[in-house]
């Protein structure tokens, strides 16, 4: 084989030499007990110290940040806690709703006590003049009547009653009474006329309600004349005027006949009492 030989055989056992470390580094977990390769048991403390230094960071190494740590653990860094975001309300606040329906009407409240009178105000300008009034709404009264008998004197006095009427505006003067009623306050003018009795005394009151006003009288005479009367008179709503013949204590009467009247009275108003 010559000089080679050796080297070929040196060779060849430092093979075999590999192989068979490799085969039996590759012996089943079972097989390698039952030799008495099993590792001896390591209690708890020499575990513990074990993992420790199996985990920690050598010196100069720093550690890695998907490393786990155990709370426990010496040397845990402490991790600062996240603020929890804040979310702002009002910018979440919707439009506004539709008017809702109306409710129910309360109940009402106990009425408060009047309050203290307030202070006069100051006294306003004087106003622009007004326009005319209507000319419809002017008040009238106005009456006219006449006797065509002759009245004598009884024991009491009389009303003398007309039976001619020529005027009498809204009927105020009432014939059956024999009065004049007011129904337009104001100032009012009348006059009365009679033809005395020759050889009798004539003597008449003109009335305002029960209150005699004026007298018209006449002595006794031989002839027979006319005689009158007039006045003025300021009267309110419901005042009553008429003519009263005085009671026969004398030989009292006024002459009048059917052809003609002798005995007038007539009364109009002058000034009603609601103008200026």
């Amino acid at each position: 084989m010559g000089s080679g030989a050796p080297t070929l055989v040196l060779a060849c056992c430092v093979l075999l030499t590999f192989a068979c470390g490799a085969g039996l580094g590759r012996a089943p977990r079972g097989a390698r007990e039952q030799e008495g390769t099993k590792e001896p048991l390591l209690d708890h403390t020499e575990r513990d110290e074990e993992n420790h230094e199996k985990y920690s960071p050598r010196q100069g190494e720093e550690a890695s940040a998907s490393r786990c740590f155990r709370c426990c653990d010496p040397g845990t860094p402490v991790y600062q806690a996240i603020p929890v975001p804040q979310i702002n309300i009002t910018i979440l606040k919707g439009e506004k709703g539709d008017r809702g329906d109306r409710g129910l009407q309360g109940k009402y409240g106990k009425t408060g006590s009047v309050g203290a009178r307030g202070h006069v105000g100051p006294k306003g300008q004087k106003g622009s003049m007004g326009a005319p009034g209507d000319r419809c709404k002017n008040h009238y009264a106005a009456f006219s009547v006449g006797r065509k008998k002759p009245l004598h004197s009884n024991d009491y006095y009389q009303t003398v009653i007309f039976d001619t009427e020529f005027v009498n505006l809204y009927g105020h003067f009432n014939m059956f009474m024999g009065k004049f009623y007011c129904y337009v306050p104001g100032i009012y003018f009348f006059s009365l006329n009679v033809h005395t009795w020759n050889q009798k005394e004539t003597y008449l009151h003109i009335m305002k309600n029960r209150e005699e006003v004026v007298i018209l009288y006449a002595q006794v005479s031989d002839r027979s004349i006319m005689q009158s009367q007039s006045l003025m008179l300021e009267l309110q709503d419901q005042d009553e005027v008429w003519v009263r013949l005085f009671k026969g204590e004398r030989e009292n009467a006024i002459f009048s006949d059917e052809f003609d009247t002798y005995i007038t009275f007539s009364g109009y108003l002058v000034k009603h009492a609601a103008e200026p």
